[in-house]
């Protein structure tokens, strides 16, 4: 196939919660972007936390073989910045190109696009007019033009008149309560100024005659930054929108029931545009599917979390049917400030979530318990299923050479990471490092 431009459409913390995903949210640019395109129903990212998760997704790699176990603001990097996508498609004539947030390196300069657009304040208003004003210049080469947006990342403003709290139902599994509804009518809120913003984006696109020949990705890093979801293993924390618009099948509004990761994402780019996949790729391309060849790619999908804000080493595997979750560490309560400061939290906080203790293993029947919220682990009934999934873990944990087989994980020297019994990842207790 002729190569085809690549436009990464991305933004921080807005899980599936957008229209196409049956909520109630009102997107409707990226409402049309679906009907348009296809829509992937069991999409998740390799780690729910922002710049491992990022770093899945550009490099093909899980974060615990590329490097990137934590945030990149607080000191965590790629081992090799040569294996991020834009370098591959560089050598096979695209120009790179990034306007907003990258998130994958402290200073954009150290991934090395081509260009670096200013977006000062990195408002979704200064993102996309910076995307809309390169597009409307008529490059001229196959060209990868990444557009990063803050939202729906918190901190949020207070709702949208037109997001009336008393009308809104805050997301599973957080009780509905004042507090709630008021704190999704906020996400909500930012929601619309994202769709927005993807809106501006793509009709820059379709203006400059370049929509028929450009690939558009539009995805997210993970689930929303409530209690129980962001920098969770359950399909609350994993769960991502990913829709994807252009050249090679991607067309028709259609929706995709396969599981597929993030990490699919660079070897299905590959196959799109005729490049040989790197070696170090550890996805599938989505390619397959599209020309409907198989229904699955995957029999299974991994994720994980070693750093956040603090240290909270947990892997997952999950199938069709079961969820495995198991943490690596003997701490028996959950780390609070891995969580964002918000009402939610507050609701949580005042029962009790602090002491609540946190299971070591943790397995789920899917299909009976879609929430995750009954733990089957020490079921005698679940013990083949659950030794199944253990097995398969563990030998997806040895074939990429995960750290945590071999003991706790140490971050790297300077790196800023909170005491885990810190409440809020803004609470200024660092370990030394």
């Amino acid at each position: 196939m002729q190569p085809c431009n690549v436009l990464y459409i991305h933004s921080h913390d807005t899980g599936r919660y957008v229209r196409p995903y049956g909520y109630a949210v009102p997107t409707p640019n990226i409402q049309a972007l679906a009907r348009q395109g296809v829509l992937f129903r069991s999409a998740f990212c390799c780690a729910p936390t922002c710049s491992p998760s990022r770093a899945s997704l550009l490099t093909g790699q899980y974060p615990h073989s590329s490097g990137m176990l934590g945030l990149a603001h607080r000191g965590f990097a790629l081992n090799d910045y040569g294996r991020h996508i834009i370098h591959t498609l560089g050598e096979a004539g695209y120009h790179s190109v990034l306007s907003g947030i990258q998130h994958v390196a402290r200073n954009s300069a150290t991934v090395g696009y081509d260009e670096v657009l200013p977006a000062p304040g990195y408002s979704e208003e200064a993102v996309a007019r910076d995307a809309v004003r390169w597009l409307a210049g008529s490059p001229k080469k196959p060209f990868f033009l990444s557009v990063g947006f803050g939202a729906t990342h918190r901190v949020f403003p207070p709702p949208d008149p037109a997001d009336e709290p008393q009308y809104c139902r805050p997301p599973a599994p957080l009780p509905d309560t004042p507090e709630t509804r008021y704190d999704f009518a906020c996400y909500r809120s930012r929601a619309r100024m994202l769709d927005k913003a993807v809106g501006t984006v793509l009709a820059a696109l379709e203006r400059a005659g370049l929509a028929e020949s450009t690939l558009v990705i539009c995805t997210t890093d993970h689930g929303v930054a409530f209690p129980g979801m962001k920098c969770n293993l359950t399909d609350h924390g994993i769960g991502v929108m990913l829709i994807l618009r252009g050249p090679g099948g991607f067309s028709g509004g259609r929706a995709c029931e396969a599981m597929v990761s993030h990490v699919d994402l660079f070897p299905t780019v590959c196959e799109l545009i005729g490049v040989d996949p790197p070696g170090w790729l550890q996805g599938r391309s989505m390619m397959p599917l599209i020309r409907g060849e198989v229904e699955q790619i995957n029999e299974e999908i991994f994720a994980e979390v070693t750093y956040h804000a603090a240290y909270e080493p947990m892997r997952a595997v999950r199938t069709q049917r079961w969820k495995y979750i198991r943490r690596f560490s003997e701490r028996p309560t959950g780390v609070m400030c891995n969580c964002d400061k918000s009402p939610s939290k507050d609701v949580w906080l005042a029962h009790g979530w602090r002491d609540r203790p946190v299971a070591g293993e943790e397995f789920f029947d899917l299909v009976f318990d879609p929430n995750e919220a009954h733990n089957l682990a020490a079921d005698p009934a679940a013990k083949g299923a659950l030794d199944d999934m253990r097995r398969r873990l563990e030998k997806f944990m040895r074939a990429t050479d995960d750290p945590l087989l071999k003991g706790p994980v140490p971050p790297p020297p300077g790196a800023r990471v909170n005491h885990p019994d810190c409440l809020s990842p803004g609470e200024k207790r660092f370990i030394d490092t």
